[in-house]
């Protein structure tokens, strides 16, 4: 490779680099306790919460439901979702079923006895603030979308490095440190080592988490088009009222797709079913497909089942990038595994600014 070719690849790697470090470090350090969400939240939430009767009948969907609206009178369902290790159903209901975020109320049933569950303490609102720092930085779509710019940089300074990584190795042996040498050459030999052989974890990472910081988008196209395509298709059912029973609904999805389990169900007119559906939404039962949803969708006036929906490649796409991106798929051991390599990004990240900021004091032009 000629010099020049060296130079400009040094160039996009420094500030491709340089750009994004701050914001990658942020992310690095906030992603690590949410490697571990769940078991943080079970040391700062311990388990004071038990069913009223835990060996006892449960109630229905439809009699939970029944105590949802008489707890909020006046507002209607959105959404329904189930915990998947207590017997605990949540229900979302607002003014309308389109009702945006900030004016729907979340409350979550007893399934034994009907009771409202108290919300968890403070350990989950100190995690529900670690992830709106890492997701959005509290900005919403505008900070997302940044965060996912960073990440395409991040991304771009990974493929400059390995470029530029060739030509260096040619004179050394592979993972040579050279502890005599002085101390910018022992922080590059480090910063370059641990680059290279976290190079496909911190790719992998890279790009599901540009993924993740596409959401919206993505949701919204699903809207615009799968959804749309719905609605249109079954117009004849708009006219129809809510009067099927919602558990026999979920019964007969689940029945339409018995290698699923249950996920949430969208109330007519909410912003994931048409005006005469129940959707019911259903998740694979394994650790990776259990992020990969499908739709059925069942007739509100008449129990009918309608049609049963694969979710487009990238919705897909995005419900695979969320275990990729944390880790959370494989158990602990995984996680561990995730967590000592995003240690390993903290310190190849840090590294990089260490030898930006002593070449930029041994020679300022390095600014040009």
């Amino acid at each position: 490779m000629q010099s020049s070719t060296i130079r400009k690849w040094r160039w996009v790697h420094t500030w491709s680099s340089l750009v994004c470090t701050v914001f990658l470090l942020m992310l690095c350090i906030t992603g690590l306790p949410l490697i571990f969400h769940d078991e943080i939240d079970d040391a700062l939430n311990p388990a004071v919460w038990e069913p009223a009767k835990p060996d006892g009948e449960r109630l229905d969907l439809d009699q939970i439901l029944e105590l949802a609206l008489a707890n909020r009178p006046g507002e209607v369902p959105i959404f329904m979702s189930f915990d998947t290790d207590r017997p605990v159903v949540n229900v979302t209901t607002g003014p309308s079923a389109d009702a945006p975020g900030t004016a729907m109320h979340f409350a979550s049933f007893d399934q034994t006895s009907g009771d409202l569950v108290p919300p968890a303490d403070v350990g989950e609102s100190v995690m529900e603030f670690i992830l709106q720092l890492h997701v959005d930085m509290f900005l919403g779509l505008p900070g997302m979308l940044f965060l996912g710019a960073m990440g395409l940089l991040f991304v771009v300074a990974l493929v400059s490095g390995v470029v530029l990584y060739a030509p260096f190795m040619r004179k050394l042996d592979f993972g040579t440190l050279r502890t005599n040498k002085s101390v910018s050459i022992k922080w590059l030999d480090y910063h370059n080592l641990l680059g290279v052989v976290g190079l496909a974890w911190f790719l992998v990472v890279g790009i599901t988490g540009i993924i993740n910081t596409l959401e919206s988008p993505i949701l919204d196209a699903w809207r615009a088009g799968e959804m749309r395509e719905l609605i249109a298709e079954n117009k004849s059912a708009m006219v129809g009222t809510q009067s099927a029973s919602l558990a026999a609904a979920v019964q007969d999805a689940i029945d339409v797709a018995p290698d699923m389990e249950l996920q949430f169900v969208a109330f007519p007119g909410s912003g994931f079913s048409t005006k005469a559906h129940y959707a019911v939404f259903l998740h694979g039962n394994s650790p990776l497909t259990e992020h990969v949803i499908s739709p059925v969708l069942i007739n509100a006036s008449d129990g009918s089942v309608t049609d049963r929906r694969t979710m487009p490649w990238y919705v897909n796409a995005l419900s695979l990038s969320r275990p990729l991106h944390f880790g959370d798929y494989g158990g602990l051991w995984l996680k561990l595994l995730w967590a000592a390599l995003d240690l390993m990004a903290i310190v190849v990240l840090w590294s990089g600014l260490i030898l930006w900021w002593r070449k930029r004091r041994t020679n300022p032009e390095v600014l040009a």
